[in-house]
């Protein structure tokens, strides 16, 4: 399939994108991904090796666009953020500003522990 990645054409293969991949370890992942053979490659890796171009001279969406062609499954930044954790309800939120029993009885100057709580 013909794509233009960095204003340059390139007649790109799935096969031959993933034998291109084949052996080159993954780097860790902070925007745009693509699954290529079950890894999960940063979308700007491989479009340097696919093109031999430094990743500068690219954007990540063009690569992304010309994997998506080819049949990759393609992970944007935002899909691939953590869900964000659910609310509090109102009674958890007044539980976590309170403490916890034990930590209440240790702050309070003055407070006397029941006999053998201590271990002393």
């Amino acid at each position: 399939m013909r794509c233009v990645i960095a204003r340059f054409p390139f007649d790109l293969f799935k096969s031959e994108v993933a034998e291109a991949m084949k052996g080159i370890k993954p780097e860790p992942v902070t925007g745009d991904a693509v699954v290529i053979s079950r890894r999960v490659y940063p979308v700007k890796q491989v479009g340097e090796v696919i093109t031999r171009q430094d990743r500068r001279d690219f954007s990540s969406a063009e690569v992304v666009r010309a994997l998506s062609k080819l049949g990759f499954t393609c992970r944007t930044a935002e899909s691939a953020a953590p869900a964000p954790a659910p609310a509090r309800t109102p009674l958890e939120t007044a539980s976590a500003l309170l403490g916890s029993p034990d930590e209440a009885r240790n702050e309070v100057p003055g407070a006397v522990s029941a006999p053998g709580a201590g271990g002393v």
